[in-house]
């Protein structure tokens, strides 16, 4: 038996939701311990969120591709080896997001490659992002401490792997749905719409903030201007533009997911009841993506480390203190 037969037993769970579910989040915590190690071993964080956006792709990935790798194996125990033309074909990405899913092999649905597309083109970008910055930069300061510790460095890559875990459960719990669920479905769903919208408009302005003060800081050190503190673009309607995008396109994403775990055909192909109950436990595996993010940039990492690092430099200073008092903390003031 073959590596990969051994592992597809050993997750073959009763019910589509935990055959994918399951070995998806355990890569995510094998991803973040195997990059750990050497990290630890070096106290550099240079990895550290590049490994962030290589465990995003990988599980999205291995949501997406698992009931073609178990259709795959099961088909090679019938035959005894593994033949190509016994071997189901390798389904389209490209055929798949344009139909409904059975006219591109049988495997997925339009809103599953859709939805990991959307996670892979946000991972893609924000890990390529910020490894960029860390080697212009040379280091994190949210790092200076805790590298020199193993117990909170390794602590550090685990709150990364349940980041990825809670952040990409709607896209995960989606593609544990068979694709025979979404036959029982309409072709769009108004919460398709409005997911996409909002994630598009949230990566537009998370994209865009980031340019902006990608530009500001190189044209500080070229000595361009003098200013200590960004409130041009974006960073005039909100004092954390790019963390308002964040949330809003993690928000679409959830809406976009949750429409059909709602459903009861959704309700169906997670083996969930239909009833209060089981809405309840679909809508929550939705939502908690949004929640867990804006909890995180709200209260722990974001907004709080920022707003104290700029206060205890500039809170003494009247142009700050305006700035501060006039901006919203996150969600954009529409008008001046």
């Amino acid at each position: 038996m073959t590596l990969l037969s051994t592992l597809l037993h050993a997750t073959n769970f009763k019910t589509p939701l935990l055959r994918t579910l399951i070995p998806s989040i355990a890569l995510a915590y094998g991803i973040q311990a195997a990059v750990a190690i050497p990290s630890i071993a070096a106290q550099s964080e240079r990895f550290y969120d590049l490994s962030g956006s290589l465990t995003y792709l990988s599980c999205t990935a291995l949501s997406l591709y698992l009931p073609v790798l178990r259709a795959r194996a099961a088909s090679a125990a019938s035959a005894g080896v593994l033949s190509a033309a016994r071997a189901p074909q390798w389904p389209s990405l490209i055929a798949s997001a344009l139909n409904r899913g059975e006219a591109a092999g049988g495997f997925w649905n339009w809103r599953q490659v859709v939805l990991s597309a959307a996670v892979g083109i946000w991972a893609t970008r924000l890990g390529s992002y910020l490894f960029l910055r860390i080697l212009d930069d040379g280091a994190d300061s949210r790092f200076e401490e805790i590298k020199r510790s193993p117990p909170k460095f390794l602590g550090a890559f685990m709150a990364q792997a349940t980041w990825v875990t809670l952040c990409a459960l709607p896209v995960l719990t989606l593609n544990s749905l068979p694709v025979g669920t979404f036959a029982l479905l309409p072709r769009l769903l108004p919460t398709d719409l409005l997911g996409l919208t909002l994630f598009i408009t949230g990566l537009a302005f998370e994209v865009i903030a980031d340019r902006q003060k990608a530009q500001w800081s190189k044209e500080k050190k070229e000595k361009k201007h003098s200013e200590d503190f960004l409130t041009r673009g974006l960073w005039s309607r909100s004092r954390h533009p790019n963390y308002f995008g964040e949330v809003t396109l993690w928000s679409g994403i959830a809406v976009a997911a949750g429409g059909v775990l709602i459903s009861q055909a959704g309700q169906h192909g997670m083996g969930l009841s239909g009833g209060i109950g089981g809405r309840a436990a679909a809508l929550a595996m939705a939502a908690v993506s949004p929640a867990f993010v804006a909890f995180l940039l709200l209260k722990v990492s974001g907004v709080p480390l920022s707003e104290e690092k700029y206060d205890k430099r500039f809170g003494g200073r009247r142009d700050y203190m305006e700035w501060k008092a006039n901006t919203p903390v996150m969600v954009p003031k529409i008008w001046s």
